[in-house]
């Protein structure tokens, strides 16, 4: 894949395939598979200009693995591979993401 650099709060992300397989061992066809709606960050921007002019660092990194809206972004084709290029904004969460959580919570 050629190299690319988003612009700003842009993220790049291939996306990962989905279970062909039903839970009862069907195969689905493409015919009848949405696109998937989580992939793998390959490229991300410097991250989105403030109102004030600061820059604050995107949240994801490459390699992540996120979710994002079906209709999403802008599909793009480098080198054969199809790609999508979305704001940072518009990523849902991140996947397998572990930051070690507080032990005491408040209920008040």
């Amino acid at each position: 894949m050629s190299n690319i650099k988003p612009l700003h709060d842009r993220v790049v992300i291939k996306r990962m395939e989905e279970e062909k397989l039903s839970a009862g061992g069907i195969v689905i066809p493409d015919s009848a598979t949405e696109k998937p709606i989580k992939g793998e960050v390959v490229a991300v921007g410097t991250g989105k200009v403030l109102d004030n002019g600061q820059v604050r660092a995107p949240q994801v990194k490459v390699g992540d693995k996120v979710l994002f809206g079906k209709y999403s972004g802008t599909e793009v084709k480098l080198d054969g591979v199809e790609l999508l290029v979305v704001k940072e904004d518009d990523l849902f969460a991140i996947l397998g993401w572990s930051r070690v959580a507080p032990t005491h919570f408040s209920s008040e």
